[in-house]
This record gives structure tokens, sequence and C-alpha cells, in this order.
């Protein structure tokens, strides 16, 4: 194939490229779980998400109204609530901190869409302690994981792969 034909094709890709529909998603965020992987007293959890109106995240200075501290719940938008398997079944534990337990609750920061299209994609990783895991005997955990945008639009829940904890 010649310069000229290997150019050519190249220019054509591009054109096509350029007239792609730009990615549509629902207002809502959507979630998907790929990854936790522990080291020692730590995770890392992987989440892929998309958002159609680019509404994700919190300012530093969002804690007022609905996003106040310790009291509301919204003051986080991302919520990994932790379950343990137990005699066959999977127990929910609500993390207290009067307790010392520290919920696996975060705040996503503000993210900003780029151009004129609102949609956001992206994965959100999530450095875990977990050495906060409840002493109950039980190793095999997952964790349920719910997105929030600043609409409160709520997302799907999806779970974590199975994993064992550190006792």
């Amino acid at each position: 194939m010649d310069m000229r034909k290997i150019l050519y094709f190249f220019f054509a890709l591009s054109l096509l490229s350029s007239c792609l529909p730009e990615a549509q998603y629902p207002p809502e965020p959507v979630i998907s779980f790929e990854s936790i992987i522990q080291t020692g007293n730590q995770a890392v959890m992987r989440i892929n998400f998309t958002d159609g109106d680019g509404n994700i995240g919190l300012e530093q200075g969002d804690t007022l109204g609905i996003n106040c501290p310790d009291t509301c719940r919204f003051y986080y938008n991302l919520f990994c609530e932790y379950y343990e398997l137990q005699n066959g079944e999977w127990v929910h534990y609500p993390l207290d901190p009067a307790l010392g337990q520290i919920p696996f609750y975060y705040r996503l920061p503000y993210a900003t869409p780029e151009g004129q299209n609102p949609a956001l994609n992206g994965e959100i990783k999530i450095d875990m302690p977990s050495h906060y895991l409840l002493g109950t005997g039980f190793d095999t955990c997952r964790f349920e994981i719910q997105l929030f945008d600043r609409a409160l639009n709520e997302s799907n829940i999806v779970r974590s792969t199975i994993f064992l904890k550190n006792n």
C-alpha cells in the first residue's frame, strides 16, 4: 500500500470518528463493580460509573442542608455497606462510629465535565482501611455499593466480589 492510500485511510477514519454521536447516559448514575484487591490491612476497590447529566461529586464546602456532617445522610455520596456470610446467610453490619467503627462511606470530589456534552464516565478508586472490619469470627465478606449524584439520583446497587477478611 502506498503512502497516499495510508494517509487517505487515516483521514477517512478521522472524519468518520468525528461524526460519531456523543455518549448518551441516563441522568442517574450507573455503576459497575470492577475489583477489590487486599494487601495487608488495606484494600483498593475500583468501580466504574456513568452519569448523563454530569453532576457527580461534592465540593469541599458542601456541608449545609442535606450535606451537613454527622447527622445528614447525604454528607456522603458513595456508600459501601458491609456484609458477612454467617451460616449460609449474608448479614448486613451497619458500622457505628460511636463504637469506634468507621463506616465505608465516602465523599467523591466534585467532577465537572468538559465540552458541551455533560455526560461523565470513569473509574472510582477507593483506598479502604480493612482493619476496621468487625471481629465477629466470620471471615467471608462483601460490600453492596451505591452512588448518589448532586440531584440525589441514586445509582443501581452493585455487589463486590466475595473476599476474606484478615482476622
